[in-house]
């Protein structure tokens, strides 16, 4: 890790003369475990320690403490047992905050490490607090963090309509922004008049190295445990909406799927006949497990498990989405009457396929089903639809 490095929450701690500025405002912060400075001290800590005046917080899905392992389990308001602040879920009886929420501070300070996925629900907690902002009158400051991901941008965009709490805007899977950047374009998008402020990190190169080296790893959320993980999850969240287990109940989960009735030897091979350059950038390997809880709880399942670890790993040529669409082509291949849509209410979403929320329309599923779609047909739509973006992400980018 360069020596210099700061997330956006150092820059403003050593800035003296801003906390000068602030002395008289009423400040909030949204925070959850990975809201640390580089010295691991919790943002809400440092913040307050340091005579910022700290009066509310706002915690996330799986809550401010991170302790919400699955998705669909909410968190209750609560107090503060040490500093005695009120803190308020966006993850419980409400997704926005409340007119009571909203009154409690002048300033919102926003410190979530993102994973650079559309997905990520963080990144639709950042949209709806600037809306609030903007309905209210109140400032919102951008502490900014590293997008583990980098540039890389990748897959399908939302189509219009689809929008959910998994789906903010019309922008793909992986969109290649760090939470400060992507904050204007929402601010163009939806012609907010949020007041908005970037706290931008210090000697931070996104494209050289996403995730600077030598920095430690903090869980934003339960399963996202490693950088392995935040390099996969834009892929590897598409079986949230299968009958697959992701790998939750495990130590790998969002890194390794599978199900007791496949023979992933016979669905790695097929992949490999039918897109070998989806596969690059990467090792995947066969593996065994048995989830402890959720999908085929405490049963064998056959699977794979990806690698981008140490040399394996080539950022420019992995593909995480295209990936998880050749595993599930391929195992429609193999087992054309194979039950692989799960049918569940996904974020609150009755009415639609669980598939169709994450991925932000019906495109995959179909494509998948189809037994006269072509890899050259996905490559194509996802071509298109990342080059648009790339365009359209231009005017808002901050770091090189």
């Amino acid at each position: 890790m360069q020596n210099k490095f700061n997330f956006g929450i150092d820059v403003l701690l050593a800035d003296e003369q801003t906390r000068k500025n602030l002395k008289n405002k009423k400040l909030a912060l949204v925070a959850h475990p990975a809201s640390v400075t580089k010295n691991l001290e919790h943002s809400l800590d440092a913040l307050i320690t340091n005579g910022f005046p700290i009066k509310s917080c706002f915690g996330p899905q799986h809550g401010m403490r991170g302790e919400k392992q699955d998705n669909m389990i909410e968190s209750d308001d609560y107090l503060d047992p040490v500093h005695h602040i009120p803190v308020y879920s966006l993850y419980g009886k409400v997704r926005r905050p409340t007119k009571e929420a909203m009154e409690s501070f002048d300033i919102c300070l926003f410190d979530l490490q993102d994973l650079g996925t559309r997905i990520y629900t963080f990144l639709t907690t950042l949209l709806y607090m600037m809306e609030a902002c903007s309905e209210y009158g109140k400032e919102l400051w951008i502490l900014d963090r590293p997008n583990p991901a980098g540039r890389c941008v990748e897959g399908l965009t939302l189509q219009k309509g689809w929008e959910s709490f998994v789906g903010a805007a019309e922008i793909p899977m992986r969109y290649g922004m760090t939470l400060g950047e992507i904050a204007f374009w929402f601010k163009e998008k939806f012609q907010l008049s949020v007041t908005l402020k970037l706290i931008a990190m210090e000697n931070y190169s996104i494209q050289s190295n996403p995730w600077p080296v030598g920095l430690p790893w903090v869980n934003p959320s339960p399963n996202a445990s490693n950088e392995n993980m935040s390099r996969c999850f834009p892929g590897t969240v598409l079986l949230e909406g299968t009958t697959l287990s992701e790998g939750r109940g495990t130590t790998r989960a969002l890194e390794l799927f599978g199900a007791p009735d496949i023979d992933s030897t016979l669905i790695l091979k097929k992949m490999q006949d039918l897109a070998p350059q989806w596969m690059s950038g990467c090792k995947i390997r066969v593996c065994y497990f048995e989830p402890t809880f959720n999908k085929h709880a405490k049963k064998l399942c056959q699977g794979l498990q990806i690698h981008t670890d140490g040399s394996f790993y080539q950022a420019e040529e992995f593909k995480p989405f295209r990936l998880m669409a050749l595993f599930f082509k391929a195992l429609r291949q193999i087992y054309p009457n194979y039950l692989i849509w799960r049918e569940f209410a996904y974020e609150y979403v009755f009415d639609k396929l669980a598939i169709d929320v994450i991925n932000g329309g019906p495109w995959l599923r179909e494509w998948v089903d189809s037994s006269s779609s072509t890899i050259n047909q996905f490559e194509e739509k996802c071509r298109y639809d990342e080059i648009a973006w790339m365009q359209e992400q231009k005017n808002f980018i901050v770091y090189r």
